[in-house]
């Protein structure tokens, strides 16, 4: 079973003794599985359907403290982040409506949820008769109640050398300004406004003034090449597109962005109606007529002329679209609602962030990603604290100490990154060198999210901030009073807030709060009845539905999947595409949400999150559709057919191999031509992000395929994941399996044979 399940009388062990670390699993697991399923079967405890599971009465064992000799648990002695989740799913309708004071509304709520139509149980509707404006809770009631002088954020630009601070009251002017500028160019509430700005203010500027006209704003990360920004224009239709004229990558290193946003308006039917540009002085765009900048067209305006209204909007009205990479090689505009994603952001600022309102927030990320969303500009502003918006990067701006000097200069009590940064630092300050020479005692928590965190790398990290040494231990104690926790945790774009980690904020004593495990993203937050269901093996990539979905034993790796009701603030629908919600996230688990994640939950209750199902690639905390990558390779003229696939990365976590068939029997200088246009044409049109490099252009004499002619990537996928683990000397043959749906057996072989020479050249750094 899953981490949810029937009550069962299983024995309280200690927290240290664990299943092996998520390191170690294939032959741990192995056994580990192997133990328990006999235990069940002693037990004679049966294997239930998860959609007839009570899960309310289950406990895991590793939540229960140990208060008694006996070991004997009771609710006295189960963690508060346990007891309040099971609360949230015995009660959900009592324990949102106790959250849901925490937000101004224009007119509060009567009800927690309710499902209009009972035969589609994913579509619950959360707070439905509430009113409100996300940006009104972000600004104006702060600076009502106090806070007016506070800063509100702090834009640090190591690659400009500038520090420019806006108080709640500055920033609430300047976002009036922002839509005014809006309302003359007739955009109105549920019209949508685009954003390809950059890490920059104007850019959260721009955003609540969206929130503050109930229009719907689209952030796109300022890496995507023309292409990729014309498909979310065309599916979105903004009346407005705002961007910067450029983004800065470097000391002295600037990206144009308006000639990528001109070469976007070429490949699009639907133009919108203005374009403004924020002029950034390293590198001024040219202006087409009819567009303006933003300081003739925001800062000019005085303050007799403000807008200082707002609209009302439903709690289910979007906030926001934010598009993620489909595997059909078209985005999926993720739809936020209003008012439950404003809940759920106070509830997790400080629960599970451990940051009150007047300190200091840091999520070190993009605008354009979710975390840029939530824990940059709406979490940290409704929360009344101070929010640091970093245009820079972890080492080269200019050293390995810019985090470090954020974190000391601006005394950050909450430090959020991705697992990739920290394997940079611990390549360039592997003796602290930098670390050293900054206080970071204000800093009470650091999370990590984005992809997983491997157990070591968290270890140093570790060891690198606090100086304990965790070397070969599994668990990590929360010292009392509490500081410097550092966490895994997981979320993703579609639910917009963590649904896995440790809720720090809820004790200052260390002993209240649920051990850190590493290599674990920690454990089910509120709202969340998070199960592991089985992978079948008679399940290929033709299959759409699993009518009888079953439960996993601890230990065993299986689909992570959340059971339906989803908390508030998870998305509400994609924009233009109902149908494709659907089938993207529902079909398959009938009465689930299916996360497209593999892992699963140990003894302990703690979850580990192990890999994607699907074909997205997860490059240095950016995920990439390998069908956007394809579509590119397929164009050129030597090539008949493509597929990427994923492989293993020390550092990014994975990069995108190619695997291609030439149209023509080619020489290799001619091969190698053709891998070097590839690798240009990918950074050209998807973006240079995506780390193509030509020794991971792999060319073959046909693609695997099933009868129905689909390219059976995952058996390449799991070749070369194979492949990469070694030992090179002992797998001559290949070891997997040829799906029953194989066109032709041998092409397998074929595939292999390949794979196994390209991996003994292949350069693993590139």
């Amino acid at each position: 079973m899953g981490i949810s399940g029937p009550m069962m009388r299983l024995p309280v062990g200690r927290l240290n003794s664990i299943a092996p670390s998520v390191s170690a699993l294939p032959s741990a697991l192995v056994r580990a599985t192997q133990h328990r399923l006999l235990f069940h079967r002693r037990q004679n405890v049966q294997r239930a359907i998860p959609g007839e599971i009570n899960s309310a009465n289950y406990v895991p064992p590793s939540l229960r403290r140990l208060t008694t000799a006996s070991g004997v648990a009771n609710e006295c002695n189960v963690y508060k982040q346990e007891r309040d989740r099971q609360r949230s799913l015995t009660d959900p309708e009592g324990f949102w409506m106790e959250a849901q004071k925490a937000v101004d509304w224009i007119q509060r709520p009567t009800r927690a949820l309710e499902t209009p139509d009972q035969c589609k149980p994913y579509r619950v509707l959360w707070f439905p008769d509430g009113k409100l404006n996300v940006c009104y809770n972000a600004l104006d009631r702060h600076v009502k109640n106090g806070r007016a002088h506070q800063v509100a954020l702090i834009h640090d630009s190591p690659v400009t050398q500038s520090i420019r601070k806006f108080t709640y009251e500055e920033l609430l002017f300047k976002v009036k300004q922002t839509a005014t500028m809006l309302r003359r160019n007739c955009v109105n509430k549920g019209d949508r406004v685009l954003l390809y700005m950059g890490a920059v203010p104007e850019a959260i500027i721009a955003m609540l003034a969206c929130a503050r006209l109930g229009a719907i704003h689209s952030v796109v990360f300022g890496g995507f090449a023309s292409n990729e920004l014309a498909k979310r224009i065309e599916d979105c239709h903004p009346k407005v597109i705002i961007s910067s004229s450029c983004g800065i990558e470097g000391l002295g290193k600037a990206i144009a962005y308006k000639p990528l946003l001109d070469g976007a308006l070429k490949l699009c039917k639907n133009l919108p109606n203005k374009v403004i540009v924020l002029q950034r002085e390293q590198l001024v765009a040219r202006l087409s007529p009819g567009e303006e900048s933003w300081a003739d067209a925001v800062d000019s305006i005085p303050e007799n002329q403000l807008f200082h209204g707002y609209e009302t909007v439903d709690s289910n009205h979007p906030l926001y679209i934010l598009y993620t990479s489909g595997t059909t090689g078209l985005p999926k505009g993720v739809v936020r609602p209003s008012g439950g994603h404003a809940v759920v952001l106070l509830y997790t600022m400080e629960r599970m962030y451990a940051c009150k309102p007047g300190q200091v927030y840091w999520a070190a990320s993009d605008l354009g990603w979710i975390l840029g969303h939530s824990y940059i500009c709406y979490g940290p502003l409704l929360n009344g604290s101070t929010t640091v918006l970093y245009e820079g990067k972890p080492v080269g701006t200019p050293d390995p100490s810019s985090f470090y000097r954020v974190m000391a200069e601006h005394k950050v009590t909450t430090f959020f990154t991705a697992p990739t940064a920290l394997m940079i630092l611990r390549r360039e300050d592997p003796h602290s060198k930098y670390r050293k020479q900054y206080d970071l005692s204000n800093v009470k928590a650091m999370f990590l999210a984005g992809e997983r965190c491997l157990p070591e790398i968290q270890r140093w990290w570790v060891r690198h901030i606090t100086g304990v040494d965790d070397t070969g231990k599994a668990l990590h104690s929360i010292v009392t009073p509490v500081k410097n926790v550092i966490s895994d945790n997981w979320w993703q774009t579609e639910t917009g807030s963590p649904l896995v980690g440790i809720e720090v904020g809820l004790s200052e004593n260390g002993s209240e709060l649920p051990p850190v495990k590493y290599g674990s993203a920690g454990m089910p937050v509120q709202g969340v009845d998070l199960r592991v269901l089985r992978i079948k093996d008679e399940f290929d990539e033709d299959t759409v539905v699993d009518a009888h979905p079953e439960e996993v034993a601890p230990g065993e790796i299986g689909n992570i999947v959340i059971k339906l009701p989803l908390p508030p603030g998870i998305m509400t629908t994609l924009w233009n595409d109902d149908g494709r919600f659907f089938d993207a996230y529902f079909r398959r688990f009938p009465g689930f949400y299916d996360t497209g994640d593999t892992g699963m939950v140990d003894s302990d209750g703690y979850v580990h999150i192990l890999s994607r199902a699907d074909d997205i690639i997860n490059v240095a905390a950016h995920r990439i559709s390998t069908s956007a990558i394809e579509e590119v390779v397929i164009e050129h003229n030597e090539i008949a057919e493509a597929c990427v696939v994923a492989r293993p990365h020390s550092i990014k976590g994975s990069v995108p191999v190619v695997i291609a068939v030439c149209k023509h029997h080619r020489l290799k200088h001619t091969l190698d031509q053709i891998k070097s246009d590839l690798v240009s044409s990918i950074r050209e049109r998807v973006g240079p992000f995506t780390s193509p490099h030509t020794d991971n252009v792999v060319f073959v004499d046909r693609l695997p395929k099933t009868r129905s002619g689909k390219v059976l990537r995952k058996m390449i996928r799991s070749m070369i994941a194979v492949l990469m683990k070694g030992p090179r000397n002992s797998l001559q043959k290949c070891p997997i399996a040829a799906p029953a749906t194989i066109e032709e057996e041998a092409v397998k072989d074929e595939i292999w044979d390949r794979l196994y020479e390209w991996e003994k050249s292949v350069d693993t750094s590139q």
